[in-house]
């Protein structure tokens, strides 16, 4: 999975980002030659796309030449610049799944770019074109997180899991947010689920192992995230959890808090 939080709610937004957008902007815009010609040379040379993107747009290329050059700004790493070409981007889209799917890029964008204000603004309007969308809520749940909502990050992702309640991942995301709200007991109990829905999850092993080391049971801490490094050595929750090992000798002469 694309998806890990151990510590905090905001977790790999750039992952996110690749999956809403990079992966497949062509189902946001009509497809055609011209657009699919400028994706493929923002993926050669990003610089050289953005120019081309930008002079198509002159030409009128309408919403498929706008999204063109969001995208090449995201590669630039220019990402306020390409939250702002996103949302110029939804307000000339036909369809409301499409216009929805944008704003969820901008959302992420801004997201990118540090703004979690902007961020949840534009997942909001999202939103309001399709309520009922996962991604978005958990998008929105990582936004509210980024901006220490816990409780608002906490009622997206339960959104979530109303509509599909077999979402390990976001288990593991709402358990972040109840322990960051100091829910201790109920954060454990939904790291519990996820493990029943995916035994072995890295993610869900990497968070269970930080709880058991707060409470001062540094075997059960050890054992998780010896656990997590196996499942996926070369993973993120993989890295945190050699992370935390390493950390291990130090954490044993400390009190438990």
């Amino acid at each position: 999975m694309c998806r890990r939080n151990p510590v905090v709610l905001l977790a790999l937004v750039a992952c996110t980002w690749m999956s809403a957008s990079v992966a497949g902007p062509e189902k946001t815009v009509e497809p055609n030659a011209a657009y699919e010609h400028c994706l493929a040379s923002v993926k050669r040379d990003p610089a050289r796309g953005l120019n081309e993107a930008e002079q198509w747009s002159n030409e009128r290329g309408g919403a498929a030449s706008l999204h063109c050059a969001a995208l090449a700004l995201v590669e630039l790493r220019r990402y306020g610049e390409a939250a702002q070409a996103l949302e110029n981007t939804a307000r000339i889209t036909a369809g409301l799944a499409a216009r929805a799917e944008i704003f969820d890029q901008e959302g992420n964008a801004w997201l990118l770019a540090g703004d979690s204000s902007k961020a949840e603004a534009a997942l909001g309007d999202a939103l309001a074109l399709a309520p009922k969308d996962e991604d978005i809520l958990e998008d929105r749940a990582r936004a509210r997180g980024a901006a220490k909502n816990w409780r608002g990050a906490y009622e997206d992702l339960t959104a979530v899991l109303a509509l599909d309640p077999d979402r390990a991942d976001v288990y593991v995301l709402r358990a972040s947010a109840l322990h960051a709200e100091g829910r201790k007991q109920e954060a454990r109990a939904d790291i519990s689920h996820a493990l029943a829905i995916y035994p072995g999850y890295p993610e869900a092993l990497v968070e269970r192992g930080t709880m058991r080391l707060e409470s001062g049971d540094i075997a059960g801490a050890r054992a998780d995230w010896k656990e997590a490094t196996r499942e996926a050595p070369g993973s993120d929750a993989g890295q945190a959890a050699r992370a935390g090992l390493e950390q291990l000798p130090a954490a044993a002469i400390k009190k438990p808090h």
